[in-house]
């Protein structure tokens, strides 16, 4: 419903729909946003104005957000958030239209500078959420269920930056978390960041541990990706 209000609201201004994350990979839980990119070849008043009702009803059925992008910010939307577009390739799936990602490239420099910048404004987020949040078990398990998307999709994009693919994003932040200490205990903590997406609740006790490992699993990785040439 959402792609037909797309269509007849901006008309032939309309280039693509690109559903991505874990919708494109069929694998939503039931905390999960549906993530889609509108591509159109210029933003106007009026008929973006048509699509404020369906989009409105879109989120409320289905927590549809919706990016919309001019053509010509798509490379430069791409340099400036690599990681997130990193994953925008990895994981799409096109609704309407032609592929927008098909000839995008992301250098080896942008991608690494913003890998590290994404991983640094993780870890200090994570701390501030430690702390502030620590004596309300709900809010540390709310901040573990929103911050596993993007520090998976780091995972993945760092793995491949020193060559190695990972089946998944969610399987890369497995594999990194393998390198540490007491890799069995960490990689059980792991396997609750489901939990916390799909029940938005955890048994008493393991939230602050398990978003504390999240902490040492960012500045793993920022280091790691500080080393990259």
């Amino acid at each position: 419903e959402f792609v037909n209000a797309t269509k007849k609201a901006f008309e032939s201004d309309l280039r693509s729909i690109v559903l991505y994350g874990s919708g494109a990979e069929g694998k939503l839980r039931p905390a999960s946003d549906v993530n889609v990119i509108v591509l159109v070849s210029r933003f106007d008043q009026n008929k973006a104005d048509q699509l404020r009702e369906p989009l409105r009803l879109a989120h409320a059925a289905i927590k549809l957000r919706a990016m919309f992008l001019l053509e010509d910010e798509l490379q430069p939307a791409s340099q400036a958030f690599a990681v997130k577009f990193a994953d925008i390739r990895r994981r799409r799936r096109v609704l309407y239209g032609d592929d927008p990602f098909a000839g995008i490239s992301i250098s080896r420099e942008d991608s690494i500078f913003r890998l590290k910048q994404t991983l640094l404004n993780l870890t200090l987020r994570l701390r501030e959420s430690y702390i502030s949040r620590g004596l309300r078990e709900e809010q540390l398990v709310a901040t573990i269920a929103d911050v596993a998307g993007p520090l998976r999709s780091c995972a993945a994009t760092l793995l491949e930056l020193e060559g190695v693919t990972a089946p998944s994003p969610k399987e890369a932040l497995q594999q990194i978390s393998s390198s540490l200490p007491n890799a069995d205990k960490r990689n059980e903590e792991l396997q609750l960041i489901s939990e916390a997406r799909q029940k938005r609740i955890l048994p008493a006790g393991v939230a602050a541990p398990t978003l504390f490992h999240l902490i040492e699993l960012a500045q793993l990785m920022w280091a790691r990706a500080a080393a990259l040439k």
